[in-house]
């Protein structure tokens, strides 16, 4: 890889003058509705399951492949997305995905039966996979400055906001009934809002696209599918299946094809073709840096989501609603810490994000007390200390680490870029929710719901050390 290097950047095609960016408030207010839109739908069904599991009779199983299949879907077809907006404009991919997510979002909610869901689930993970990457790409191509830093900052906030929104907004849904919906509130409420999104779009979003666009590198999409697909789908449904031959012979594929990618592609790369995965890119110390923090902290945080929904519901017997608004503080303190983090950043640099981890971590362990101590009586007040000082340490934290992993990366390779962060987020969120959530349900089946719920937060500590100490070793400046 130290053979390698980045090429310089060069000009990229956006509305509006060479000289000022072109992308204004409301735009960036779409395209952050566009970030929310797959974010929140990861996570909203986690607070639906026991009602979708009575409806249509799914089991276990489906029902880790209606949590599974979407995540998988978006993972592998992310970077794809963003080499698609590089090639025929950001605006264009965007206003496909869009729509493509809004219908796919009314299949699920009309799905007569449990296949028909996992189907419409797939599809929909597809939709949000040439959607998202549009995102950070046009940030990053039609803004620069102090605007660009603000924007990055905004789209943090977004992220991790709607990771805790889904669940919050998931309990309202399921639990409202509206028409006698139930369930299928979570998936139809998509579809007005991307109705806004596409009229939004159309007059405020600038048009951007890579100046020299490559072509689609197929081996390498098909060899990175093919990697994520074996690593994550055994790791999902393995426990639920009880783990057959085809989980561990998946497994045992998933590195072989993880080297025969890396080398194909750096293959391309010394040839000066553009594969879809550039090796160059991690030349940039930034990007490196910036995904290493991104894997441990994104496992933490979708392993935490998944189990406390499960804890809150199955184990203290609380309502959809409840369990979603005991995450409230959480929520609100969250994006309190992301709207300080671009002044705290400018003072005291990345060092934020070791703060973040610090606080984060006395969040987790004073719900580990909390648990150890009040169980089975633990309601929104005992559970309000842990939850708002996670939320804080996470929202110092991460819209810092996005501004990192982009901030070298030229503006002809922001959609590539672009993908492999989402990608990386996306495939650590998915691997947090298949082991830490495993390794719950299964302590929960043997040792009861306190103990499995102590280990797995014990767990998540560990998690957010590795973040912590691989902080250290950032620059003390982020553009």
């Amino acid at each position: 890889m130290s053979e390698t290097r980045v090429l310089p950047p060069t000009p990229v095609r956006a509305t509006g003058t060479s000289n000022e960016p072109a992308l204004g408030p409301l735009g960036l207010f779409t395209l952050l509705l566009g970030a929310a839109l797959p974010l929140i739908d990861f996570f909203i069904v986690n607070v639906a399951l026991p009602t979708i599991d009575h409806d249509l009779a799914a089991g276990p199983a489906l029902l880790e492949l209606v949590i599974a299949g979407y995540g998988l879907s978006y993972a592998v077809l992310l970077v794809l997305g963003g080499r698609l907006g590089d090639m025929f404009g950001r605006r264009r991919l965007f206003l496909v995905g869009m729509a493509a997510f809004g219908l796919t979002s009314l299949a699920c909610g009309l799905a007569p039966d449990a296949w028909t869901l996992v189907g419409a689930r797939v599809a929909q993970g597809a939709a949000a996979a040439l959607m998202l990457p549009q995102v950070l790409a046009t940030i990053q191509s039609a803004t620069a400055g102090p605007r660009r830093a603000r924007a990055m900052s905004l789209y943090g906030a977004t992220a991790g906001l709607s990771m805790v929104a889904g669940q919050i907004l998931g309990g309202v849904l399921v639990a409202a009934d509206i028409a006698g919906s139930g369930w299928r509130a979570v998936f139809l409420v998509n579809v007005p809002v991307a109705l806004i999104g596409l009229v939004l779009a159309a007059r405020s979003v600038p048009d951007t696209r890579s100046a020299h666009p490559a072509p689609v590198d197929v081996p390498g999409t098909l060899l990175l599918t093919v990697a994520l697909l074996t690593l994550l789908a055994p790791l999902t449904e393995g426990r639920a299946a009880g783990w057959p031959l085809w989980t561990w012979v998946a497994l045992a594929v998933f590195p072989l094809a993880a080297v025969a990618f890396y080398r194909v592609e750096r293959h391309a790369d010394r040839q000066g073709r553009t594969p879809l995965v550039p090796p160059s890119l991690f030349g940039l110390l930034s990007l490196r840096r910036g995904l290493a923090l991104v894997l441990p902290f994104s496992i933490g945080f979708g392993g935490f989501m998944f189990v406390i929904a499960v804890a809150l519901q199955q184990g203290l017997g609380m309502g959809a609603i409840a369990s979603g608004l005991a995450l409230v503080p959480m929520a609100v303190a969250f994006f309190g810490a992301s709207l300080a983090g671009p002044r705290l950043v400018v003072r005291y640099g990345t060092r934020i994000v070791t703060a973040g981890s610090v606080i984060q971590a006395v969040g987790i362990a004073i719900l580990v007390l909390t648990v150890r101590r009040d169980w089975p009586d633990l309601g929104f007040l005992e559970l309000m200390p842990g939850v708002a000082l996670a939320g804080f340490g996470q929202g110092l934290q991460l819209p810092v680490i996005f501004r990192l992993v982009l901030s070298e990366i030229p503006a002809e390779r922001a959609g590539v870029g672009s993908g492999v962060m989402v990608t990386t987020q996306q495939s650590a969120l998915a691997l947090g929710v298949a082991t830490l959530g495993s390794l719950f349900l299964s302590l929960a089946g043997s040792g009861g719901m306190r103990q499995a719920l102590t280990v797995t937060l014990l767990v998540q500590l560990g998690m957010i050390a590795l973040t912590a100490l691989l902080s250290l070793r950032l620059p003390r400046t982020v553009s």
